[in-house]
């Protein structure tokens, strides 16, 4: 559960997490490794702050990714609302491999925003997703509605009524 006591002045709202990743190998003939996200979790101490291999059976390897925090911010409001309102709300996970050691990946950052992994998206980042759990959903819920402001649907003057130059 996010840590929803009263936050100091001037501080985000923020939760701490740790990512889990799964490592395939040579899962068919065309690839040599597949990556895969498998959760994210709320961040225990007992985590550590290194990646720490979970189970290698020398074909599926899960690692954990902790030490993340995940900050919200007000200009990402609507963001918060498209990721509630898309029915199924999701994390959203930056992730690389290593150019140089293919059998390598691990998470970049952690997001709740549907607009923020849409400009990652843009910017030919890899992005994949995993279920929000309920207590997180309803921490972001919480958040969104107090910052949320929908901006004002403006009345749009029919083609007919513009001058021909003005007409699109």
């Amino acid at each position: 559960m996010p840590d929803t006591s009263a936050a100091a002045p001037g501080t985000r709202p923020a939760v701490r997490v740790a990512v889990l990743m799964e490592r395939e190998a040579a899962p068919n003939r065309w690839e040599d490794w597949r990556f895969r996200l498998v959760d994210v979790v709320q961040h225990e101490d007992a985590f550590g702050s290194a990646p720490r291999v979970l189970r290698d059976d020398g074909k599926t390897c899960r690692t954990l990714f902790p030490g993340f925090t995940l900050e919200l911010f007000r200009d990402e409001a609507e963001g918060y609302h498209l990721n509630l309102s898309s029915g199924a709300p999701v994390w959203f996970v930056v992730w690389r491999t290593d150019e140089e050691d293919p059998s390598r990946a691990w998470p970049e950052t952690v997001s709740l925003s549907y607009n923020e992994a849409g400009r990652w998206l843009d910017a030919q980042e890899r992005v994949d997703n995993v279920p929000l759990p309920a207590d997180v959903r309803a921490w972001l819920q919480a958040y969104t509605d107090e910052h949320y402001k929908p901006e004002p649907k403006k009345r749009r003057r029919p083609q007919s009524f513009l001058p021909p130059e003005q007409r699109q």
